[in-house]
């Protein structure tokens, strides 16, 4: 009974570690912190470019505001981070580079496929081109997104995600 019980413990912290977020190879861009049950450094998960690219890329053909004409956007889905780090939380404080910061409701993500996106038109976003991430809400998609509070929470230049 020892020996199955040891047995099971060894398979259980295995599978956990498999399962762990794995640890930033490249620069951060995202630190992801509150509410989560999965992390990498000390209460937050954080990623580089290609973690998040590793969540999946998504493709989101869209006019916005504050970009000429219909522009393709790629990028994993924010519910695919959620995912990933376990949020549990009902609103998201996603914070810009210049400390802007913005109120979505987590269920937004799923709701609206709200994406990440971190290319536009093939080009990687630098920070000059509202980048490295630009949460993007499916504005042609669906039009009764394309409204001042919805506008206010397609934050640009994202460097972190609160979950609360």
């Amino acid at each position: 009974m020892l020996k199955k019980s040891v047995f099971l413990s060894l398979l259980i912290a295995a599978a956990s570690q498999v399962m762990a977020l794995e640890q930033p190879v490249g620069r951060v861009i995202l630190t992801v912190t509150g509410a989560i049950s999965e992390t990498n450094q000390q209460g937050a998960a954080v990623f580089d470019r290609k973690m998040l690219e590793d969540l999946g890329m998504k493709t989101l053909v869209t006019s916005t505001p504050w970009t000429e004409g219909v522009n393709t956007f790629k990028g994993p889905k924010l519910q695919s981070l959620l995912d990933a780090v376990g949020a549990n939380g009902t609103t998201l404080t996603i914070t810009a580079l210049n400390d802007y910061a913005a109120e979505m409701p987590a269920a937004d993500a799923a709701a609206h496929d709200v994406l990440m996106a971190m290319e536009m038109n093939g080009e990687n976003m630098r920070v000059r081109d509202k980048g490295p991430i630009f949460m993007l809400y499916p504005f042609d998609n669906e039009p009764s997104l394309n409204n001042e509070v919805i506008h206010n929470r397609s934050v640009w230049q994202v460097k972190s995600i609160h979950v609360q």
